[in-house]
């Protein structure tokens, strides 16, 4: 009998270690087409991932005790929620992990009381095909590029869409 993979609220103090080890993995594949191993998912501190945690939102899907995918998101003052890190574990792939935790990042702030959210906003490579094929079929348009970060050779994609 096969696990299921269940998704749940990161803990900052309890899941951190291995959303980083996680992420490292995941951004493995950027830091090769960049030929940059220097990109923040790949230098960023325990500490500063668990400020992450603490802040805003993290959410992961387990499979076991294990973490498989994850994402974050945080609500700015103007109403945007801002989802970042969408990853999900190389063997895990295309098995719809990327697409219920993006639709349980949006319900959280959707159902969130205070101030309401009133637009989802994420950045996406313009070379991940699969990210933005995802993104687009959720309802996500393109609002602008951004300029490349340092140490990234392209220049990252905006989306948007209505809360």
């Amino acid at each position: 009998m096969g696990m299921s993979v269940t998704i749940s609220a990161a803990d900052a103090t309890r899941d951190a270690e291995q959303i980083l080890k996680l992420q490292y993995l995941c951004y493995q594949r950027e830091a090769e087409i960049h030929q940059n191993w220097s990109i923040e998912p790949l230098t960023q501190p325990l500490d500063a991932l668990r400020a992450e945690l603490v802040e805003g939102v993290g959410l992961v899907a387990r499979l076991g005790e294990e973490i498989v995918a994850s994402v974050r998101g945080r609500l700015d003052a103007d109403g945007t929620v801002r989802i970042d890190r969408l990853i999900v574990h190389p063997r895990m792939r295309r098995h719809g992990l990327g697409g219920r935790l993006l639709d349980a990042i949006e319900r959280h702030f959707a159902a969130e009381p205070g101030p309401a959210a009133k637009r989802f906003r994420l950045s996406a490579g313009r070379r991940g095909e699969a990210g933005l094929r995802l993104y687009h079929s959720r309802g996500y348009a393109q609002v602008g590029p951004q300029p490349a970060e340092a140490g990234l050779a392209q220049a990252l994609v905006t989306l948007e869409k209505a809360a």
